[in-house]
């Protein structure tokens, strides 16, 4: 297409970058005992939070996180024009509750793990297009609302398959604007690539990894076909989140395609827990990427130890219905270009 920021198939180039202000990143008491321990920002033993519920739990994970983000950034929620999230609860709840009491204009998304991803797209689309001049973006998950909404009550004790991976507690949240802050440099989003639905037949909501490894091979792929890159353009590429299995995948679709990403790809699934933690294959959930991000990521980029990255978010396109039903799993892919 011509005269379009749209570049090949499935990426955009904005105008302008668009800068990242300002994160938050939270865990609960197995991410605090992970790899990301020390990185972020708050961390709880009590994966309850002080709530009553798993759910109502959650809720209070996206304030905590939104409460950390705007005390980072030293302004308040009417300064922000426009706010995304979502989680893995019905509608979305975690996020909507959460969000409620600051009044900010909300659009709720559902792309699974992938979310966080959609929601850095969608928002430096409206920053670019002149819709928003600042965004905020959340995603969250938690281990034992995922457990009762897509498999079974934990008191049931169900011995877990080397293929699953296990639902993060906590999140990240990101600022977004379309000026840079002036007393240092930031992140800033300089391309993304809208992904395509992939389903290979898998039924196994236990190897979700193998649901979405097709999709995040194609995405990845195709942006670098789309912007005449190759893998030794970035310092890493970071798919999120695949685990263990679906690393191995994505690794061995690009061997046979061609590409050599050169010991530069990852992903955020593995990049959570120790192994002696034994989560079989990972971690997973919308919190995944979001808190690898936000925590880690973003991190060793302030610190000039990155300073290219590829974040391409994963998500399984499925609910509990579906599963009941016989329904494939679809996969999805969304990437964010971040550079420094």
């Amino acid at each position: 297409m011509t005269g379009t920021k749209k570049h090949g198939s499935i990426t955009y180039l904005p105008d302008s970058p668009v800068y990242i202000t300002s994160r938050a990143s939270l865990g609960g008491s197995e991410e605090k005992a992970g790899k990301l321990a020390s990185l972020l920002d708050i961390s709880s033993e009590d994966d309850y939070f002080g709530e009553d519920t798993w759910e109502k739990a959650e809720t209070a994970i996206v304030r905590m996180l939104v409460d950390q983000l705007y005390k980072s950034a030293q302004t308040t929620p009417e300064s922000t024009d426009l706010f995304l999230g979502g989680d893995l609860q019905k509608q979305c709840m975690a996020t909507s509750l959460g969000l409620l009491p600051y009044g900010v204009p909300y659009l709720g998304l559902y792309g699974a793990c992938s979310t966080f991803a959609e929601g850095l797209a969608l928002a430096s689309l409206a920053i670019d297009g002149g819709f928003a001049s600042s965004a905020g973006v959340v995603a969250t998950s938690h281990f034992c609302t995922a457990e009762r909404e897509y498999r079974t009550p934990l008191v049931y004790g169900n011995q877990r398959q080397p293929t699953a991976q296990r639902t993060v507690t906590g999140g990240g949240a990101i600022l977004l604007s379309k000026d840079a802050p002036k007393d240092r440099a930031a992140p800033h989003i300089t391309a993304f690539a809208i992904g395509k639905m992939r389903d290979l037949g898998i039924k196994d909501a236990s190897n979700m990894g193998a649901a979405m490894a097709p999709a995040a091979f194609e995405t990845i792929s195709t942006f670098l076909e789309d912007t005449r890159q190759t893998p030794e353009d970035f310092d890493l590429i970071v798919s999120g989140d695949l685990g263990n299995v679906g690393h191995r995948i994505v690794s061995r679709l690009a061997e046979a395609a061609g590409i050599d990403f050169g010991g530069r790809y990852d992903d955020c699934g593995r990049m959570v827990f120790d192994p002696s933690q034994d989560t079989h294959a990972g971690a997973s959930g919308c919190g995944c990427s979001a808190m690898v991000l936000t925590a880690s990521l973003l991190r060793r980029m302030e610190e000039g130890k990155i300073k290219r990255l590829l974040f391409a978010g994963t998500g399984a396109l499925l609910s509990a219905t579906s599963l009941l039903q016989g329904e494939s799993i679809p996969g999805i892919c969304h990437a964010v270009a971040i550079e420094i």
